[in-house]
This record gives C-alpha cells, structure tokens and sequence, in this order.
C-alpha cells in the first residue's frame, strides 16, 4: 500500500494506493495549516480504509515547486514515515501531477501552480506514449507573463491549475489583445490529486527505482531563471 502526500500548495491532497485500488483519496484547501491538518488527516484515511502504518509498504510525496512551508510540512510527514517503517519514498515533481490528470489533446497543455505574491510556477508539455511530458524549464512569473511565454497566436492551448482570479484575467487579457486561444480546464481537471501521484510513483517503482528516503529533496523555485549570455 503506497501513501501519497501532496503538500505543495494550499491544496492538500493524499491518497492510499495499492498499485490496483485506490483505497481512500481526501483533497482539500487549508488556510496555511498543513502542519496541524496532514497527520490527523492521514490518520482518518487509514481508519476508513482499515489499514495501519504497518500496512504501508511505498510512499509518496509532492516534490515542488511550492511553498516552503508546505513543502516542508509533507517531507518531514513522509520521511518521519519513511524512516520508522523503513520504507522506500519517492519526490514526484508538482507539475507533473498536474498534467498526470489531463486526457490526452491535440493542442497544447500549459500546467502551473499558484506560488504566491501574484505569481505562479508553470511549464509546457507535450504528449507522448508515457502520457504528458514536461517539455520545458519550469518558470515562476506572473500568470500574464507565464501563459505568454508558453502559448503562440492562433494556437489552441489548454491550460490547467489553481486558477484565481488574476489567472483568469491573464487568459482573458492574452485571447482578447493577442489572438491566443487559450482555455482554463476546468476546476475538476485542474484539481491535483494525489491519486495521480500516486500513480506516478508506482510506475517509477516498477521501472526499478529504489525510493532511497534520503534523496528524496524537496524542490523550490525562487525566482525567474536568467538566460545564459
């Protein structure tokens, strides 16, 4: 039984997944109390789904980019796990849970996470036999910037994530001035859930990957990356 946690942002996700059954999956939105509400909520899956710690063989856990604080708060759950049970522990990046729950598209697919400050981290993705790819460097801008910087006139492009307000004035402004099409997924496709999570860590447990707790590190991302000269 795998355990995935998702901590990256205010939206907090979890899941218990045995690589055929998902045996309970909670998704909720929290003020910034991750560290009081992951453990209890962990605890309530597990009662629900008749399992114990002792029944966990796998975990899992939102690698980033995020919050600090939130980042911080699903490491140190998934690792107090890892290294207690002895189990192996996988960081799955954030972004690629995002676009793990998107069918596939002919147009396309542009995936972000709210990062605070007005801003969000995002990336382009193209589809492949392994389903979506991320297919370019990840950026934290603001959305305007971001969706420009990833989609072309006259070229559909889903768009899928947190979406707040000023996410979707971006995507008015840009299809109004600029001639792009883009469109927002809708708050079910854009949700991140760690069922998918879950699933790409089993398919990386499969190909061989051992899940050494102590690798697992969380990503963050601070600012724009500067072009090289």
């Amino acid at each position: 039984m795998l355990l995935a946690l998702d901590t990256a942002t205010r939206m907090l996700s979890l899941a218990l997944h045995d690589s055929v059954e998902i045996y309970a999956e909670y998704t909720w939105q929290t003020e910034s109390h991750h560290t009081v509400e992951l453990v209890p909520a962990v605890q309530s899956a597990l009662r629900q789904a008749r399992l114990s710690p002792r029944d966990l063989t796998h975990l899992a856990v939102a690698q980033g980019p995020g919050s600090f604080n939130g980042l911080r708060v699903g490491f140190s759950v998934a690792q107090s796990f890892a290294l207690a049970l002895n189990l192996p522990l996988l960081a799955v990046p954030t972004l690629e849970i995002v676009a793990a729950a998107q069918p596939p598209l002919a147009e396309r697919l542009i995936v972000f996470a709210q990062a605070g400050r007005g801003r969000v981290c995002g990336a382009a993705c193209v589809w492949s036999a392994q389903g979506w790819q991320i297919a370019s460097e990840t950026r934290i801008e603001t959305p305007l910037a971001l969706f420009a910087m990833f989609s072309a006139p006259h070229t559909p492009t889903r768009i899928a994530g947190e979406a707040d307000q000023s996410v979707r004035e971006a995507i008015h402004a840009l299809n109004t001035a600029q001639d792009r099409q883009l469109q927002l997924a809708t708050p079910a496709w854009s949700l991140r859930r760690a069922a998918f999570l879950a699933e790409r860590a089993w398919a990386r447990f499969r190909s061989g990957e051992s899940g050494d707790p102590l690798r697992a590190v969380p990503f963050y991302l601070h600012q724009p990356s500067v072009p090289h000269p």
